[in-house]
């Protein structure tokens, strides 16, 4: 499908962006094979200020303005999608190029509205490995997914959620609660991948120790907004 055909796509990607200037132009590149495919590409900008905006619309279907804060964008891009299945792809974060066939494939099971994929991090250190191994193995067993997994699920199952809730952190973490309440998950063992940056940064073991704290702490009732100022 070429972009400007009017047809309904069956598939929406919907990308949330703040500052994104360095890294979007590569990441819409990577998205137009899935395009051709039929899938409608959304980026919704969380109020940039590096020319983010006017990068991404070149490669896009659609680019939406909304108030900052990732659920808000995200729900802001479903609003406007026109696809029977959304994809909810973070900025850093690429899809493989069978992710249509397979999202597709897995949805057609009727026990199944939502899923997410199996992750792998871009950096070549060994330590990342192991970290993909229990990222991949916690959420196959504990059925949550994370942002970074790129989440899909039907528009329907999406509608009967209500959408991401209004929280700055734990986002995926609480729509995945409310998902499983209508079905498990789709665990597809294609992997995206994603930035390792932060954990480069930040070191491999203490950003594990923070993002084990961090989620403790929510599921504890910890306040999204603390987590999220000590997530930084």
């Amino acid at each position: 499908m070429s972009k400007g055909e009017s047809q309904n796509p069956c598939y929406s990607i919907i990308i949330p962006v703040l500052n994104e200037a360095t890294n979007i132009v590569d990441a819409l590149e990577n998205l137009q094979p899935l395009r051709l495919q039929g899938a409608e590409i959304i980026v919704c900008d969380g109020g940039s200020e590096d020319g983010t905006l006017a990068l991404a619309k070149a490669g896009a279907d659609q680019v939406v303005v909304s108030k900052r804060g990732r659920s808000r964008q995200m729900n802001a891009g479903a609003a406007v999608a026109r696809g029977e299945i959304l994809i909810f792809l973070h900025a850093d974060t690429r899809l493989p190029p069978e992710a249509l066939a397979r999202v597709q494939q897995g949805l057609a099971h009727p026990n199944h509205c939502w899923g997410r994929f199996d992750v792998k991090l871009s950096g070549a250190q060994p330590l990342l490995r192991v970290v993909e191994f229990f990222i991949n193995l916690r959420s196959r067993l504990s059925g949550i997914a994370t942002g970074d997994q790129a989440i899909f699920l039907s528009q329907k199952a999406f509608m009967e959620v209500n959408g991401f809730p209004d929280i700055p952190l734990m986002e995926d973490i609480s729509m995945s609660c409310a998902l499983k309440r209508l079905a498990a998950p789709l665990c597809l063992r294609e992997k995206v991948t994603t930035s390792s940056r932060r954990w480069e940064e930040h070191g491999v073991i203490r950003t594990v120790l923070l993002m084990w704290w961090l989620r403790l702490s929510y599921a504890f009732g910890g306040d999204p907004a603390g987590l999220a100022r000590r997530y930084g």
